[in-house]
């Protein structure tokens, strides 16, 4: 899943979603070195991960897109299912977004000192460019994509990606209807985020890696939003 399935599937404090929202940036860190809420929310972003990257819809979904285009179909999708998210947000979930975006949007902006860099970056530009809001529009779904696509250092066959996925978005809205309201039947069942803590371990080494230094930001040019 992409940023804000991540942010809005989080319990709702800014320790939790700063949790979720790190675990797309935590490479590196030593997840014992985090305060219990924050490691615990990294924790459910990877529950997440694994019950979309097993689930059926989502491998349905990838399949989708032609062979020069495979590679990149988790990108693709992840992205889509943001936008389905919003567009079907009023079934899916109880909260107001509005105010919910606006509060997510500003303890993540009073969080940045502490994020790696990348995590702040990142930040001040979903919080400056109002992604969320953003979202909502499939045109701007195909700029991001097409932003994505830029960034790729290597020869590749992402950009344009995005006539694919006009051309499928039916079937994926369908899709996305069966997966997501089984991932929030799933993490409901897990239980609170910090029940994860006391678990036994996911297989895979041990951590190795020291907590990156918090970053300062450079506030000149920034605003808050």
């Amino acid at each position: 899943m992409n940023f804000l399935a991540h942010l809005v599937l989080a319990e709702a404090n800014p320790e939790s979603r700063f949790g979720n929202l790190l675990g797309d940036f935590c490479r590196g860190i030593d997840l014992h070195s985090l305060p219990p809420q924050v490691h615990a929310g990294v924790l459910r972003h990877r529950a997440v991960d694994r019950f979309t990257d097993s689930a059926p819809a989502v491998r349905a979904a990838k399949a989708l897109f032609s062979a020069q285009r495979r590679r990149f179909a988790p990108v693709i999708v992840d992205v889509m299912f943001d936008h389905l998210l919003l567009k079907h947000w009023s079934t899916l979930d109880n909260r107001p977004f509005a105010p919910l975006c606006r509060q997510i949007y500003q303890q993540l902006w009073q969080q940045r000192a502490m994020m790696p860099a990348a995590m702040a970056h990142t930040v001040t530009a979903l919080v400056q460019q109002d992604w969320f809001h953003s979202y909502r529009s499939l045109s701007s779904v195909g700029l991001a994509l097409d932003n994505i696509a830029r960034r790729i250092r290597f020869a590749n066959a992402f950009s344009g990606s995005f006539d694919e996925l006009a051309q499928h978005q039916g079937e994926l809205e369908q899709l996305f209807l069966q997966f997501y309201p089984a991932l929030q039947q799933h993490l409901q069942q897990l239980g609170p985020e910090l029940a994860a803590l006391s678990r036994p371990a996911e297989p895979g080494p041990a951590p190795q890696y020291k907590a990156p230094t918090p970053q300062p930001t450079d506030e000149s040019h920034l605003k808050a939003p």
